[in-house]
């Protein structure tokens, strides 16, 4: 078993009750500015090891990882502190919002011998799981193409303050679960466009970044994949479609995962058709709260498999490779918006000498 703490207890909500559930984890201290958000969660959980400093954290020995869920300006330098304190990392995604701290970083993880894991929870939800084991399993053949989307009512968004301001962006905020998809079965993308807009309803409340957002990947073997987002509309019932979609076409068969519904479908090589839902006892396990408004049950997934990877000394993915890439990758799908023109993922990391 080991020491786990937590910083920052908005998101990390459900990294508390993963990690207070998990058996393979001790929860020792949890940590926000926020004395209000910390007295909140202690009598939520019945936990009282919290502190308002992160260097109570860092101190501490006994702690072996250190999970991050912090606002996304900051996860650069709280993970260089924690890997300096000789700590094990779990970040939220995206990894970090510059990569003009990525060298460092990777550098620094390599230099201490620590791991860093990244924490692209839809990967470790159950729909999620059981069709990256068929594909690997070949049911589908060979892979054709991939088609991912999140397509959510998020209008009650716009009526925060802070989802009005530049800094705020559904590509990162909401199509980095989408795109992370494609790059788990598409590997090697080397160029991407899309177009985007921001909607009437979220021009009228006053966003300041596209809200609707459509996009094309290009692979070195030729292979394509697509990916949209719309945050500020309504969408169809569940039971036609699911906000959140991993679509795969291959030479035998197709699969698709819906993420919030826990529902799976498959058309195998053999011609058979199935859909798997899950039922009341998985919902439970990952919607531990109201309104599925965290998914505790994907958070435990994924730090029991990061401990399992320190104790087996193997390698978690996405590790922070693989979370710099997708950074890379949402920054030249940025860059497509501001341009209207196709940019080469190559172009962004020779800017960040990557």
């Amino acid at each position: 078993m080991l020491n786990i703490a937590i910083l920052g207890l908005g998101e990390g909500r459900s990294t508390m009750s993963a990690a207070l559930e998990s058996k393979k984890l001790e929860l020792v201290k949890v940590c926000d500015l926020s004395e209000e958000l910390c007295r909140l969660r202690a009598k939520e959980f019945g936990f009282n090891k919290w502190t308002t400093n992160y260097h109570d954290i860092l101190g501490d020995d006994s702690i072996d990882i250190v999970a991050i869920y912090t606002p996304d300006h900051l996860h650069a330098e709280h993970v260089k502190q924690a890997l300096i304190h000789g700590k094990h990392v779990v970040c939220t995604k995206p990894f970090i919002d510059d990569l003009a701290n990525a060298r460092e970083l990777l550098d620094l993880s390599n230099k201490v011998d620590k791991k860093v894991f990244i924490g692209q929870s839809s990967r470790f939800s159950e729909p999620m799981k059981r069709q990256r084991k068929d594909f690997d399993k070949g049911d589908i053949g060979d892979l054709i193409t991939v088609e991912a989307h999140y397509h959510a009512d998020n209008r009650w968004f716009l009526k925060k303050d802070w989802a009005l301001l530049n800094s705020f962006k559904w590509l990162y905020g909401g199509l980095s679960h989408p795109v992370d998809f494609v790059r788990w079965y598409l590997k090697d993308i080397e160029e991407v466009m899309g177009y985007g807009m921001i909607s009437q309803t979220g021009s009228q409340a006053g966003l300041k970044n596209e809200d609707t957002m459509h996009f094309i990947f290009k692979a070195k073997n030729g292979h394509i994949a697509r990916v949209s987002g719309v945050y500020s509309s309504p969408t169809q019932p569940t039971k036609r479609d699911s906000p959140l979609s991993c679509i795969l076409r291959g030479t035998l068969g197709a699969s698709q995962a819906d993420y919030h519904e826990l529902r799976y479908s498959l058309t195998s090589k053999d011609g058979e058709e199935k859909i798997v839902y899950w039922g009341d006892e998985k919902l439970k396990y990952y919607y531990r709260f109201e309104g599925q408004s965290h998914h505790a049950g994907e958070y435990q997934n994924y730090l029991e498999y990061f401990v399992d990877s320190i104790e087996q000394n193997y390698t978690a993915y996405p590790n922070m490779e693989e979370g710099i890439g997708t950074v890379a990758l949402l920054q030249a799908m940025e860059r497509s918006l501001e341009t209207g023109k196709p940019v080469k993922i190559a172009d962004i990391n020779l800017e960040y000498g990557l």
